[in-house]
């Protein structure tokens, strides 16, 4: 008799979503501790802290993010927030502050509060952390004790982000859903430990479909700094729909793609989710997808501005060394691309790679004879 899978799923234990909802921050804090501390990117240091520092008072302090998710900068954090007796620690920023500020409360068994200022990925809801070298390239995943605390996502604050930021979320949300079905057709387990759930693949779904949706009149609210349905359909997407797919149900191909480009040090200006999107460029075609899928998610990428070529990520006439480089980090033991239901070398992801580069050339010569 065949053993029965453990499905298993994990959560976020509340996420609040909504214009205006960053002045609710001080009375979380206070009701999950008694001293906070706050890490924050630059940008939010100036705009968003003044907005909420009267309310905070004096037990909670406030620190700026030193710019990289790397070993150094969580075991800085962590001191810091272990001298201050900090029992909260509030990530205020993008998705690096946010691997950090998960990886320091893990450290210290501290309540976590995400309050993410763009949308561009969907780090906010998971129990993953994403470390880097000091360099920018990929390093390693820490797997957490829990997922946040709480999700506090002011979709103004979103709205008034530059929309490429937004558009390089709906990158790494449109992994969520070919990765998962990938691991549903290979029986392979999830950022859990355990099985899909039904709930996760159809979330996985679900967050394709709405990007799809929604996405291009999305990018245009944020392009006018206005929130609109479309807008905040397309950040739950990013962030909740995305997080929790990803994780319940598992990572394939994409983002071991992505991880292999981080090696190539042309790419390391450009965002998460725009290799990330790449990455599902090439692993449509590692997957076998039929032309009608792949036609319709470059249309989708071409839309909204998302990369289609190597060239549109920062590697301009690659050679077969870096694209093999690229492909053996994508392959190492321990990646998801092993996930994938169908046969993987590094030879073969170095072979995708260029068929998606080459098809997203003919995509915009096509685009330009048009018009």
């Amino acid at each position: 008799m065949q053993t029965p899978l453990i499905h298993s799923a994990i959560f976020p234990s509340r996420y609040l979503q909504g214009p205006g909802i960053i002045n609710q921050l001080p009375q979380w804090i206070f009701s999950l501790g008694s001293k906070a501390m706050i890490v924050a990117g630059g940008t939010a240091t100036r705009e968003i802290i003044p907005q909420v520092k009267t309310a905070l008072g004096t037990n909670c302090m406030v620190e700026v993010f030193g710019g990289e998710c790397t070993a150094r900068e969580v075991s800085r954090i962590t001191g810091l927030a272990k001298s201050g007796r900090c029992d909260v620690v509030v990530a205020l920023g993008g998705g690096k502050v946010i691997d950090t500020v998960k990886a320091v409360a893990n450290d210290l068994q501290a309540k976590t509060i995400i309050v993410p200022t763009i949308a561009s990925n969907d780090a906010p809801c998971s129990a993953i952390s994403v470390v880097y070298t000091e360099t920018g390239a990929f390093d390693h995943v820490i797997h957490l004790k829990q997922n946040p605390n709480l999700v506090l996502l002011d979709s103004e604050i979103i709205a008034k982000a530059p929309v490429r930021l937004l558009v390089a979320g709906m990158g790494d949300a449109l992994s969520t859903w070919f990765e998962a079905d990938a691991c549903y057709n290979s029986g392979s387990p999830n950022e859990t430990a355990g099985h899909c759930t039904l709930s996760a693949l159809t979330l996985a779904k679900l967050c394709y479909e709405t990007i799809l949706g929604f996405g291009v009149k999305a990018a245009e609210s944020c392009r006018s700094n206005i929130v609109t349905t479309e807008l905040e359909h397309v950040i739950e997407a990013n962030t909740l729909m995305s997080g929790l797919g990803f994780e319940s149900a598992g990572l394939a191909s994409a983002h071991s793609i992505h991880n292999g480009l981080t090696q190539l040090p042309s790419t390391h200006s450009y965002f998460h989710g725009e290799k990330v999107a790449f990455g599902v460029l090439a692993g449509l075609f590692l997957a076998n997808r039929p032309k009608p899928m792949i036609d319709e998610v470059y249309a989708f990428c071409s839309s909204v501005g998302l990369p289609v070529t190597l060239a549109q990520i920062g590697v301009i006439n690659p050679t077969a060394e870096e694209i093999r480089k690229v492909a053996e980090v994508a392959c190492a033991p321990q990646e998801s691309i092993w996930h994938e239901p169908s046969a993987i070398s590094p030879e073969r992801v170095a072979e995708c790679i260029i068929r998606a580069d080459d098809w997203g050339k003919n995509l915009l010569n096509s685009n330009l004879m048009r018009g």
